[in-house]
């Protein structure tokens, strides 16, 4: 039946999302008791939340194992056997930047950055950095795959550049760029982008999925480092040319 596959392992994954916030509620309930001593009814709002945090948590991870890393293996297996080869390159760039512009984390990072800097930062501005900058590395990865481009000297270089950015950046870019790298890496990312590197991997003759599939979250979780920086460095640009004025 169809419903036997889509719920296969639900138990499980029940298990796993309520040991992960199980934690996190009695940890909140020894604060309100001994401390926080907040009202009943935000309380009650509190724990109405994290019901609906836990049911959706639930089916998203199911839709994510049904749904999302059979897909991505699907989708670069069958772009990985077409001629010519390279195509993958560019169709990673449009997946990366449409994952990235999707990823939930990122969009409350960028929502909390244009909060906390009164509108200086805008949401829309740091989205659309961050999703260009996956999208460039997610094709580069694509691309190490067609032209055997070797993992570790790309991710030395990767972090050596942005370690020399933070000289020249915007001091209030260099703690959110760091942050980026983190919210990027997210399950949109970590699901599809992976199983589409994955599947590419397993397809293109010479590959080994385990050696040369993974890695392309490495370059996810440094590409929004460098692109929050690059913004950091024109920002920077513009002030020094508007106190020269």
């Amino acid at each position: 039946m169809i419903w036997t596959g889509v719920l296969q392992g639900l138990d499980t994954l029940v298990i796993d999302v309520m040991l992960a916030l199980v934690p996190l509620v009695i940890f909140f309930l020894v604060f309100q008791f001994l401390y926080l001593k907040l009202p009943a009814s935000y309380v009650a709002n509190l724990l109405k939340g994290l019901v609906f945090t836990f049911v959706g948590m639930v089916l998203f991870l199911q839709g994510v194992h049904v749904a999302f890393l059979p897909a991505g293996q699907e989708i670069g297996a069958f772009l990985a056997g077409l001629e010519p080869r390279w195509i993958i390159i560019p169709f990673g760039f449009l997946v990366g930047f449409l994952a990235t512009y999707a990823e939930p984390a990122v969009r409350i990072l960028c929502r909390q950055v244009e909060e906390s800097s009164s509108g200086f930062l805008r949401e829309s501005v740091l989205i659309a950095v961050l999703s260009a900058g996956v999208a460039a590395f997610v094709s580069f990865g694509m691309a190490r795959l067609v032209f055997d481009i070797p993992f570790l000297p790309v991710m030395i270089i990767g972090y050596a550049t942005a370690i020399s950015l933070l000289a020249f950046a915007d001091r209030d870019f260099i703690a959110i760029a760091f942050d980026s790298g983190g919210v990027a890496t997210g399950p949109m990312a970590v699901t599809f982008l992976m199983a589409l590197s994955v599947g590419s991997s397993s397809v293109i003759e010479g590959k080994d999925p385990v050696t040369d599939g993974f890695g392309l979250i490495a370059f996810i979780a440094l590409a929004p480092i460098i692109a929050i920086l690059l913004l950091g460095v024109v920002f920077r640009i513009k002030r020094v040319k508007n106190n020269d004025m």
